[in-house]
């Protein structure tokens, strides 16, 4: 593996443990915010390590439609945020689930990205609905493996080969009727 992607890997889990911590937040939705804000800085990071021009608001609409065409994560992140404003009962389930789903979708973003920039991606070419099932792949991945570390479930170097972008048709070509 390069060094670039070794580089990644430790990365992604350094990000990974910050955003569990910050999932112990008190306060409901600042949680998810600082988290996000994690996952954005987090990509530039990576974008530096390969080289790729970055930009925070790239980044943050990469990761929010990343997340909206997973919908049940975003959902479930959000919500199990918004428990913590039941007293007790949903403060104690929010700092037993928050920190897990935090970390579980940082590493699946980091992971995702690592794929998309191994293969020659850009923030700019980035297409969130091509790598849903990846992401997916990755995050229900990571929930399952509760503690365990990156190291001990390295990203792959290219699982998932995003499809080739659909032909252009030229300017001025007939559109067929």
């Amino acid at each position: 593996m390069s060094e670039q992607f070794e580089k990644a890997t430790a990365l992604i889990r350094r990000y990974s443990y910050w955003s569990a911590g910050f999932g112990l937040i008190p306060v409901p939705v600042l949680d998810f915010a600082v988290i996000t804000g994690t996952q954005v800085k987090m990509l530039a990071d990576l974008a530096k390590i390969y080289g790729r021009e970055f930009s925070a608001d790239r980044a943050r609409v990469a990761i929010g439609a990343l997340l909206g065409s997973a919908l049940p994560v975003a959902v479930g992140t959000g919500t199990v945020s918004a428990l913590k404003f039941v007293p007790v009962v949903g403060q104690i389930a929010g700092v037993l689930l928050v920190p897990a789903l935090a970390a579980a979708s940082t590493i699946a973003v980091g992971r995702v990205f690592v794929q998309h920039f191994e293969t020659g991606g850009t923030l700019l070419d980035f297409d969130p609905d091509e790598m849903k099932a990846y992401f997916m792949q990755e995050f229900e991945a990571a929930k399952a493996r509760e503690g365990a570390t990156v190291e001990e479930a390295p990203v792959q170097a290219a699982p998932v080969v995003p499809p080739a972008p659909p032909a252009r048709e030229p300017k001025g070509a007939a559109v067929p009727a």
